[in-house]
């Protein structure tokens, strides 16, 4: 019964393995595109608002990707108006491993809190006809000209003390302790004076 029960689980482990290795060999064998979208918002005036996106696309796989086109039409024309830049992008090619970076400004037009969808990314593989599509991440919601309430004067030091504060408490305790064993004591020094009388 035990000599079944082996046999059973070491023909299920290999037959695993098997089925994970095509698993691996099928996505190894072309490109395998992986996209990053972030977007930054700026303040320049109370009543101004810049909008910076950046979109990284990587290409992981084993084989070149052609015709690679970038499309991020997503941004409403009611609220956001292109500064710099486009929101899509084309290159001949995506070498295995390489990877392609694209930018673009907007300025906003009123208040609102938008949600941003992925961008899409086509590319061509010359074994398949059809084009093969990819997805950015997506952006967090973006709370456009929010009313935001005026920093204090000393949240920068109460952020900078929660960030560093026991950083900066190790090292004093080290400069201490090494500026007590460096310095001489006063007893030490009032006993070389005797000493030279």
């Amino acid at each position: 019964m035990a000599d079944c029960a082996r046999k059973f689980l070491l023909a299920t482990t290999v037959l695993g393995l098997v089925c994970l290795s095509w698993t691996i060999s099928a996505f190894s064998e072309g490109p395998f595109i992986v996209a990053h979208k972030k977007a930054t918002l700026t303040r320049l005036k109370p009543d101004l608002e810049r909008l910076s996106i950046s979109i990284d696309i990587y290409n992981e796989g084993s084989a070149t990707a052609y015709d690679v086109s970038l499309y991020d039409d997503n941004w409403s024309q009611d609220i956001f108006e292109i500064v710099s830049g486009n929101t899509s992008m084309s290159w001949e090619r995506l070498d295995a491993g390489a990877a392609l970076s694209h930018s673009f400004e907007l300025e906003a037009k009123k208040k609102a809190v938008f949600y941003g969808a992925p961008a899409a990314i086509t590319f061509r593989i010359p074994t398949k006809a059809a084009l093969q599509e990819a997805f950015s991440t997506p952006i967090l919601p973006l709370d456009i000209l929010a009313d935001r309430p005026p920093e204090k004067k000393f949240d920068w030091a109460k952020k900078l003390m929660a960030k560093y504060g026991s950083l900066i408490s190790v090292i004093s305790i080290v400069v201490l302790f090494v500026y007590l064993i460096v310095t001489p004591s006063k007893s030490n020094a009032a006993k070389a004076s005797k000493k030279k009388r």
